[in-house]
């Protein structure tokens, strides 16, 4: 999710709202002094790639498929009780699922940002982590852009504000976005794919999906392409509550494929290293566990298949919050899951996730000290290590098991 070391993770909220500030002003400047051309920052923002083909119509379309989704999930058990930060994200609607076309468009930067030919940044495709307004997307964070380079033919952008860097976005916002373009333009080769490839995991999963028979650019700060025609498919986990078709989507394209001799219960670790959100306690819970079946897992330290044939095997999963348990979209039906999380970051990513796997049963534990009134996106101590007393845990599970 950042790129801070973990020794210097404690300074990121105050590192963020630096950067924030920093690409407002930046922003104000560089708009100031363009000149409406390529090279210029965007000189305004759309919110929706229905409203972005609305002001632009003749170089500009919205392809959809199905229909808007509208989900209410139920708050999850846990401990403690009466967080407001559930009520927060229980409710997930989105509008049909879609692809923008940009006759002409263009893609600037490590997060591939969408730009139209008259100018206009469209959000819903250039998704950005942990800004608050729309003029704090980093492509303002510069007062001229490179030169453009021009591509014949289709561009596909499967890119997101997290390409190459995390192993949960890879799968949850790059990926699907590939079967949707499949889904809407059946039969079509793109002439290029943006998506991040040459992470360890990302070099498997292209491969594992096909798209490494295909022209690949990774995504990078001086990138920017001018497409003859441009497609990009809405990032639809924007607020990471997984809608249940990503979910559908990854268990039919990547299936597991060996699951016997793999253990029925896992304890998926974080390490051992401070501000990593590791578990404190590890090395005493884990003792216990292992009496009750369970097997330390460590997803890093093997390949892709091999993590999703693991989860797929896995019918009880105990894990702290971490990109991991994105994993969870291929544990079977009926998987039972509990979340550890640091008092002051909470995220519900993998709720949701193991709320879109059928019979599945979900609870979570916080540390103290915990903030009953804390808001959901309040992101302080991203990287916290999780501190909660073995019994504790002990107990949650018990409670998870007898469920």
């Amino acid at each position: 999710m950042t790129r801070l070391p973990p020794a210097l993770m404690p300074l990121w909220p105050a590192a963020k709202r630096t950067h924030r500030a920093a690409t407002r002003g930046v922003g104000v400047l560089a708009r100031a002094v363009g000149d409406g051309g390529p090279r210029s920052a965007p000189a305004q923002v759309s919110p929706t790639s229905r409203a972005t083909a609305a002001g632009e119509p003749d170089t500009v379309r919205v392809h959809e498929v199905g229909r808007p989704l509208d989900l209410v999930r139920q708050e999850p058990v846990g401990r403690p009780t009466g967080l407001r930060f559930w009520d927060d994200v229980r409710v997930l609607r989105r509008p049909p699922r879609s692809v923008l076309e940009v006759r002409g468009g263009r893609l600037v930067g490590e997060s591939a940002a969408t730009i139209t030919p008259a100018g206009t940044l469209d959000l819903e495709t250039s998704h950005y982590f942990g800004i608050r307004r729309p003029t704090e997307h980093p492509v303002h964070l510069r007062l001229r852009m490179p030169a453009p380079e021009d591509v014949t033919g289709t561009v596909l952008s499967l890119a997101s504000h997290a390409s190459g860097r995390n192993y949960y976005h890879s799968l949850m916002d790059a990926l699907p976005r590939w079967g949707l373009f499949q889904e809407l333009f059946p039969g079509e080769r793109p002439d290029r794919v943006v998506v991040g490839h040459t992470s360890r995991w990302d070099r498997q999963l292209v491969a594992m999906t096909g798209l490494d028979r295909l022209h690949l650019v990774e995504p990078s700060a001086g990138m920017h392409l001018r497409a003859e025609r441009l497609l990009v498919p809405a990032v639809d986990n924007q607020t990471t509550l997984a809608p249940p078709w990503v979910t559908a989507w990854l268990r039919e394209n990547l299936p597991a494929r060996d699951v016997s001799d793999r253990p029925r219960r896992l304890y998926v670790t974080r390490g051992d290293r401070p501000n990593t959100r590791r578990y404190v306690q590890e090395a005493d819970l884990l003792p216990h566990l292992e009496r009750q079946g369970f097997v330390r897992f460590d997803p890093g330290s093997v390949d892709v298949q091999e993590q999703i044939d693991h989860f797929a095997a896995a019918d009880v999963v105990v894990a702290p919050h971490g990109a991991g348990l994105v994993n969870l979209n291929f544990a079977p039906e009926g998987v039972r899951v509990l979340e550890l999380f640091a008092p002051r970051y909470l995220n519900p990513g993998y709720w949701a996730i193991t709320d879109n796997v059928p019979g599945s049963t979900y609870r979570y534990v916080v540390a103290e000290p915990v903030e009953h009134e804390r808001r959901e996106r309040a992101m302080n101590r991203v990287q916290a290590d999780v501190d909660v007393p073995v019994d504790t845990v002990l107990d949650a599970l018990s409670d998870l098991l007898s469920a």
